[in-house]
């Protein structure tokens, strides 16, 4: 497929790991020419209509991005890319850029990450995100080690979304807040969880 050109402020991303559990599940998005990994959490649904694509395994019943990605085949359209393009107030925003199959006529369609990744993958088009969406969340930094997603994924089940910031792969991300002496045990009250993309 022939990529689209990209606007100046976005970085291309691809798909580090997945980390799931009962309730909630984060995907990773991994700076190609660069050092940093996006988390965003997304709904365990989105999460398994990804990784089911990834595994190469076909689903026996088509699944709801299944059924989108036949709906847009069959009005002749493709997804040329998709775009993480800002976030407000810990909500994700993103954008499906579909087109002819000849790259004309482009349509911009709003939507959440999670879902705009499911079909980046069933489509096989490539993932940006916008710069500025670096620059307003906390991102890890790579290298990661297999042991240290291990650990994040078995810490996910007892995790808040909040709990990200502060709490995991030993705070490699810039600018998360450590914890002050005797602060380690304690458990936070209140507070508003971040809004699944």
């Amino acid at each position: 497929m022939t990529r689209e050109n990209t606007d100046a402020g976005d970085v291309e991303v691809r798909i580090y790991s997945i980390a799931t559990s009962q309730t909630e599940s984060i995907i990773f998005l991994d700076e190609i020419e660069g050092t940093r990994i996006l988390p965003i959490w997304i709904g365990p649904m989105e999460a398994q209509a990804i990784a089911i694509r990834l595994s190469g395994y076909p689903s026996p019943r088509p699944m709801t991005h299944d059924l989108l990605f036949s709906v847009i085949k069959t009005l002749g359209l493709t997804v040329n890319r998709v775009t993480i393009t800002d976030i407000v107030e810990n909500t994700y925003y993103s954008q499906l850029h579909l087109a002819d199959p000849d790259g004309g006529n482009l349509h911009l369609v709003d939507s959440r990450p999670s879902d705009a990744v499911a079909l980046a993958v069933r489509f096989g088009c490539p993932i940006y995100i916008n710069e500025k969406v670096f620059q307003k969340t906390q991102v890890l930094s790579k290298p990661i080690t297999e042991d240290e997603v291990v650990k994040f994924k078995h810490d996910l089940k007892n995790l808040k979304p909040n709990d990200i910031i502060g709490q995991l792969l030993g705070g490699k991300m810039p600018g998360a807040p450590q914890p002050g002496p005797g602060e380690e045990d304690e458990e936070e009250e209140g507070g508003e969880d971040d809004e699944q993309a």
